[in-house]
């Protein structure tokens, strides 16, 4: 119909055809003047755009239109100013409209500035998407980390970014999808607290009132005293506070936690198996809502597509430790896995099993925090896990001590402060259901999803040891 309407009011072939395939949702508008006359920009969603050009300087029946695709359109330093039409135009309205004004300006046709961009900018967004290989054999210019942080505005308007940060909305859209259906609450939980959650010196400390308060390490006191309150199945999605003074690829200081915990009957697996189905439709859910954003990704950053096994695979310490071993890392049996030794097992079991996701199951109980239950069959060994993606962690879980008696030793152990804890012991002592849970960090899976190099490229204002702004 476009096409037939387009030719009836006197349109090349041509152009009508290519209008039509390319140009199916236009969001926005860019004009600028050049030296050759005035031309629009016209975007689509995020990813493919054109420029409409109206040469003022050709005699009236030598009037045409070039049809240019792939062009810089963000480039904003040479974009005078920035437009939205004045009415909401839908599908392929607005294409004609621009056409027969660029090309007879016979419409009456309005556009507004809304805002104008200032004439340079601090990075060309076409270096922004240029992968960092092509810029070394080609001798062109890429931009570094620092500086697509410090003007992340700009670097947002990159259709890698858009693409990220549109996959990572989809991740907590099937996050919270996923649980619903399969019965849980989504609740929220404070996060100034009034002692630190996971124990230790790693929290940060804030002013409140005449007092100190912390900011929280995590939501796990008040996800289980939900449980204790008899809501069984519960899920949050919020920030996270961690006052470590890392500087690697994989820390921040705060970052957004997806949160689950779960009363179980018999065993604490149940709910193992329950978190990692969660994951398992998460990804099936990226594979077939989110093909664009995933393709649009790795024509920067080349990666190999993400491999997951249904049921996922689940390994016990020992099972690790032995593999490792055999690789010829030295560790002790109740030693934590280093950064290094996790990837190093990543590929074992990549190359063992043909999956970058897997549970690691049964860790040294010396390495947990001070409510992880014990494994009442070896008092060395704890009812935990963590979950992998491409070797490298993103949940850290456990079956929770729902004894006060053994809550209070084990704080005890840690050094915590009882009194500061004493509401959440508490609240075990009117009857608590066995449960277990786990968090999960987003923009980690983000990162080990797409096999991007560096969590700040998946957080959109990261913070970290040396950044707080923007």
């Amino acid at each position: 119909m476009l096409l037939q309407s387009m030719q009836s009011r006197g349109m090349p072939e041509m152009y009508a055809y290519c209008l039509q395939q390319r140009l199916n949702s236009v969001t926005c508008i860019w004009m600028r003047k050049t030296n050759k006359g005035r031309g629009c920009y016209l975007k689509q969603k995020f990813l493919t755009k054109c420029l409409l050009y109206y040469f003022k300087n050709k005699r009236k029946e030598m009037c045409e239109c070039d049809l240019l695709y792939n062009l810089p359109i963000n480039d904003h330093a040479n974009t005078v100013s920035y437009f939205r039409h004045k009415y909401n135009f839908v599908n392929h309205a607005i294409v004609s409209v621009l056409f027969l004004h660029f090309l007879k300006n016979i419409c009456q046709f309005q556009i507004y500035v809304i805002s104008l961009a200032e004439p340079r900018l601090p990075l060309q967004l076409d270096d922004a998407i240029r992968p960092e290989v092509d810029g070394e054999e080609e001798g062109r210019a890429t931009v570094n980390q620092d500086t697509r942080l410090d003007n992340r505005v700009i670097d947002l308007r990159t259709c890698t970014s858009q693409a990220v940060f549109r996959l990572q909305s989809g991740i907590c859209q099937l996050f919270r999808e996923t649980l619903i259906q399969k019965g849980f609450v989504e609740i929220q939980t404070p996060k100034i607290i009034s002692a630190a959650s996971e124990g230790g010196a790693n929290v940060f400390t804030v002013s409140y009132f005449k007092s100190n308060a912390y900011l929280a390490q995590s939501p796990q006191l008040y996800k289980q005293m939900c449980i204790c309150a008899d809501f069984d199945k519960v899920f949050c999605i919020g920030p996270v506070f961690r006052a470590e003074d890392s500087n690697t690829h994989r820390h921040l200081t705060e970052f957004v936690g997806l949160d689950i915990e779960m009363a179980f009957n018999y065993h604490y697996h149940e709910v193992v198996d329950e978190i990692a189905d969660t994951m398992v439709q998460i990804f099936k859910g990226l594979q077939e809502r989110f093909q664009t954003e995933i393709q649009t990704v790795s024509k920067q950053f080349p990666c190999e597509p993400f491999k997951f096994l249904e049921p996922t695979l689940r390994l016990e310490f020992p099972e690790a430790l032995a593999m490792l071993r055999e690789a010829g890392v030295e560790m002790g049996d109740e030693d934590d896995l280093s950064t290094p030794s996790e990837k190093l097992l990543g590929r074992l079991v990549k190359e063992k099993y043909d999956t970058d996701f897997y549970i690691l199951d049964k860790y040294p109980l010396a390495v947990r925090p001070f409510y992880t239950m014990p494994d009442p069959k070896n008092p060395k060994t704890s009812n935990s896990y963590d979950m992998f993606m491409r070797g490298e962690e993103i949940l850290s879980g456990a079956q929770r001590v729902h004894d006060p008696q053994l809550l209070t030793e084990r704080a005890m152990h840690h050094g915590i402060d009882l009194e500061k804890i004493k509401a959440y012991i508490d609240s075990f002592r009117f009857g608590a259901p066995p449960h277990a849970g786990g968090g999960i960090g987003l923009e980690r899976v983000t990162m080990l999803y797409l096999g991007l190099s560096n969590v700040r490229q998946t957080s959109m204002f990261p913070r970290d040891p040396k950044r707080l702004t923007p």
